[in-house]
């Protein structure tokens, strides 16, 4: 974007790119848990080599069994669930997984994101035992844990626990937690609770939305599948809301949540969201639901990223603008579609197949961002990551690839904070923002526009205004300039009154 005289503001777009919202973390008790997976440990192995060529942090056959269970436990609670939702496997949460569980750090994390994921650890060694173990070792807290029915919730849900934990089977069967994550590694000399571990294999599975709430249950008591939010569109599976395109992240999240104590408190005090973990110190206090207060409802569908197939080009998509986002298709390594250079890459590669030889995505697909880097005098051929390019010594337009990074946001973050203005224009981290933005100081965290809006703005508050996400689910969102506006026009929508400038 060009720079902006001083008598306009500056105007961005907010577009959602992937919509979540998730919840406290949660310690697993590591008694019993004295076993390893052979595959994780073996340095010779298909899944040590993968993960050394920067491949994903966990198999596709471990991911779909954790997925496969975590469904099979939430539609067999008992009481029956009148709103269970039938998860789905989040790459973006596999991401997020992946990296702390990189860290070997037996703890909660990164702070950072602490406020809107929800997390289950669990390690390991000794012999074999598959990662089934630890969601099943989670779900068995139930023998301890009684659900509190809609009579005892006056006006919030008792929390009873008789062992010594309960919240990872409360985190498991959370009925809004639509979405995981998870992620393996091995660790050398890893500290657990004071004991080395010379070789522990790390679980870490993130959830979204967030659950474990003070004061509420982790579901609704009812015949299943009789309250499941209208996202789902009556659909029913295994006692599961569910809808046939559950894959694709709902563009809306439901509107109530199950809220429930972690832990009982020694002395009385006012109910507010605590953490999961036994020991640890909470995280900041995220505010409860609220009422409804959004009128005028405006759901915002636009895509600012770019969906692609394997072998397109840059060429058919930037039309001249500043190339953004691209989200790749899984299979790409299989495809026929040529890349010519290393690092940069000549303008009629395909996009994606570029992205594999980079490393900057794997062979399941994902994110990337994409820049236009002008002529090169020649370009060199390599075999990377299982793609050979192609040279040539002609002089060609290029552009190179990137990983997209992610960054956790408050609600008064504004765009000229985390995404200034340069020549020439550069890629902006996605962006999280936490829940109930909404309620915020407007005066603080003001919305400048509508449709297009001032950089001044909250960013997380104009996603709000702008329908991108919503109030009390948060999410992910991309930002990207625009040229400069002489005037921006105010607006009432989603409960947010936006200025005019």
């Amino acid at each position: 974007m060009r720079h902006v005289s001083p008598c306009w503001l500056r105007g961005v777009s907010l577009l959602l790119l992937l919509q979540a919202a998730t919840s406290m973390v949660m310690l697993p008790n590591s008694t019993g848990w004295e076993q390893i997976l052979d595959k994780y440990m073996d340095e010779e192995g298909d899944w040590w080599e993968a993960k050394q060529r920067g491949k994903r942090a966990i198999t596709d056959g471990d991911a779909q069994l954790i997925l496969d269970l975590h469904n099979k436990l939430r539609g067999q609670v008992y009481p029956p669930s009148s709103n269970m939702e039938h998860m789905v496997w989040d790459t973006e949460l596999e991401r997020t997984a992946e990296e702390w569980a990189e860290t070997c750090l037996w703890e909660h994390g990164p702070a950072s994101l602490l406020p809107q994921i929800g997390q289950n650890l669990g390690a390991h060694w000794g012999r074999y035992r598959p990662p089934t173990s630890h969601v099943q070792a989670w779900y068995d807290e139930v023998k301890d844990y009684s659900f509190p029915y809609p009579q005892e919730c006056d006006p919030y849900c008792p929390f009873r626990c008789s062992g010594p934990v309960c919240t990872h089977y409360t985190q498991l069967v959370w009925a809004t937690s639509s979405r995981i994550g998870c992620a393996i590694n091995m660790c050398y000399n890893m500290n657990v609770w004071g004991q080395i571990w010379a070789k522990a294999v790390y679980l870490v599975c993130n959830y979204s939305p967030k659950g474990n709430w003070w004061g509420h249950s982790p579901y609704k008591h009812g015949t299943s599948c009789s309250a499941c939010p209208p996202i789902y569109g009556g659909g029913c599976k295994d006692n599961l809301c569910y809808k046939d395109d559950s894959y694709n992240p709902p563009q809306e999240e439901t509107e109530e949540n199950n809220f429930i104590e972690p832990e009982a408190p020694h002395t009385p005090q006012k109910p507010r969201p605590r953490p999961s973990k036994p020991s640890l110190p909470a995280p900041a206090p995220t505010k409860p639901p609220t009422e409804d207060l959004q009128k005028n409802e405006v759901v915002n569908t636009q895509q600012m990223s770019q969906f692609v197939t394997c072998d397109t080009k840059l060429r058919d998509q930037c039309k001249g603008t500043p190339c953004n986002r691209y989200e790749c298709p899984a299979g790409c390594l299989d495809a026929t579609g040529k890349v010519v250079g290393t690092v940069y890459y000549e303008m009629q590669s395909g996009v994606c197949r570029a992205g594999l030889h980079a490393g900057v995505i794997d062979n399941d697909g994902g994110w990337m961002d994409v820049t236009r880097q002008g002529r090169k005098d020649f370009f060199i051929k390599s075999n990377k990551n299982g793609v050979q390019s192609l040279g040539k010594y002609l002089s060609a337009n290029s552009f190179t690839v990137s990983r997209v990074a992610v960054k956790a946001i408050t609600c008064e973050t504004t765009v000229a904070q985390m995404c200034s203005y340069q020549k020439p224009a550069k890629h902006c981290p996605r962006l999280y923002c936490p829940r109930y933005c909404l309620e915020d100081n407007p005066h603080i965290s003001r919305v400048i526009g509508s449709g297009i809006y001032s950089d001044k703005s909250s960013i997380c508050r104009t996603a709000i205004h702008a329908g991108v996400i919503r109030n009390d689910a948060g999410g992910y969102i991309d930002v990207m300039p625009v040229d400069k506006r002489k005037h921006y026009i105010a607006s009432y929508q989603n409960g947010i009154f936006s200025e005019r400038y």
